[in-house]
């Protein structure tokens, strides 16, 4: 029965500090972001990568995004090469295109998309743990087969998965790591796997819950095919 008493006071502690940290202050920042992507295996593999960051304003007014003028430069060169020669790599375009509304949003005020998440999840405990050598506690959840797109479940024979949240004495979180597993098979002939692990450090600015730095690893493959990617987004004031 303590231990009960215990689990909802964790949960309560981060829903309240989530409710706090809604992030309608001004705020001005710069959001970086590093992306690899490698499809097929052996020789025939190809690889992309790149690197672009962008400034952010966020607050009541919603979020503001500035495209400095290298980085437009840069984005420019890319595509009048691509149009000589097709086969051009785009390093820069390809790491903008990490960079979506929703992305950067959940970067500058992240209590919203940390809340919907867990509010999808079952809880399922939690534990006296440290972070960063610091006293913390650690809430687990579940997440359950309703992650996969509806008409897809059906051929989902494997699925585990599951967040944990690490938060401060006042429910504050200071990290977060985000896990997917599954696998299954579609028309008897066709198996896919599928693989996502997430890693979040997070920080306070104001009334801001800031996403520092997320580092996103994901492997699937399928239809005799094997995409492999990494992605770190780093976020700075």
């Amino acid at each position: 029965m303590l231990c009960g008493v215990a689990w909802a006071d964790g949960r309560a502690d981060l829903n309240a500090a989530l409710a706090r940290l809604q992030g309608q202050s001004a705020l001005k920042a710069q959001v970086e972001s590093k992306t690899w992507r490698k499809e097929g295996e052996g020789k025939d593999a190809q690889e992309d990568s790149g690197q672009a960051s962008v400034a952010v304003e966020g607050g009541a007014s919603g979020l503001q995004v500035l495209y400095g003028k290298d980085l437009l430069a840069k984005v420019e060169a890319e595509q009048r090469a691509k149009v000589k020669d097709p086969k051009t790599k785009t390093p820069t375009g390809f790491a903008l295109g990490e960079m979506t509304a929703t992305e950067l949003r959940s970067m500058v005020s992240a209590a919203g998309a940390l809340s919907r998440e867990i509010e999808e999840a079952e809880f399922s405990g939690e534990k006296i743990d440290s972070y960063k050598g610091k006293p913390a506690r650690m809430l687990s959840f579940t997440l359950a087969l309703d992650k996969v797109p509806e008409k897809d479940r059906k051929y989902v024979k494997k699925f585990e998965g599951g967040i944990d949240v690490w938060i401060a004495a006042d429910g504050t979180p200071l990290a977060s790591a985000f896990r997917l597993d599954l696998s299954g098979r579609a028309f008897v002939v066709v198996s896919f796997t599928q693989k996502i692990d997430e890693t979040r450090q997070y920080g306070v600015s104001g009334d801001h819950l800031l996403l520092l730095r997320k580092e996103s690893k994901s492997t699937s493959s399928g239809m005799g095919e094997r995409v492999e990617s990494r992605i770190v987004k780093t976020l700075q004031l």
